[in-house]
């Protein structure tokens, strides 16, 4: 068995039909976004960050490193570990594409999460 084939994407970013099934991992719903025009199919709350972990990062690319191994520890309390065991099922049956609100997606918890889900971690 090969490596996931887990994307990032930013949810303001149209969907195409290689994105596989579009997971929303935000806590927050993203403004400004109508639920209909999303094109999700699922929204997993229990894999973002903390509201403590996301205020200290502040999508502050200097605390990227140190954000990401914070994140790592609390994707492994009993809550959030359960939600990256279904995230990592769903990636082995094909593409994965996590999305965030996030600016830039690749200093976001998404980024790391994909990681994670890869194996990379």
């Amino acid at each position: 068995m090969g490596t996931p084939d887990v994307q990032v994407a930013r949810v303001y970013d149209a969907a195409t039909s290689e994105g596989g099934t579009r997971v929303l991992v935000d806590r927050l719903w993203p403004r400004g976004l109508a639920k209909t025009a999303a094109a999700l199919d699922d929204w997993c709350r229990d894999v973002a960050p903390s509201t403590e972990l996301r205020r200290w990062y502040g999508h502050d690319p200097e605390r990227f490193a140190e954000f990401g191994r914070r994140y790592r520890l609390e994707l492994s309390e009993p809550v959030a570990a359960e939600a990256v065991a279904a995230l990592r099922a769903r990636a082995a049956r094909g593409r994965l594409t996590l999305l965030t609100a996030t600016k830039d997606p690749a200093y976001s918890q998404a980024a790391v999460l994909a990681e994670v889900l890869r194996g990379e971690d």
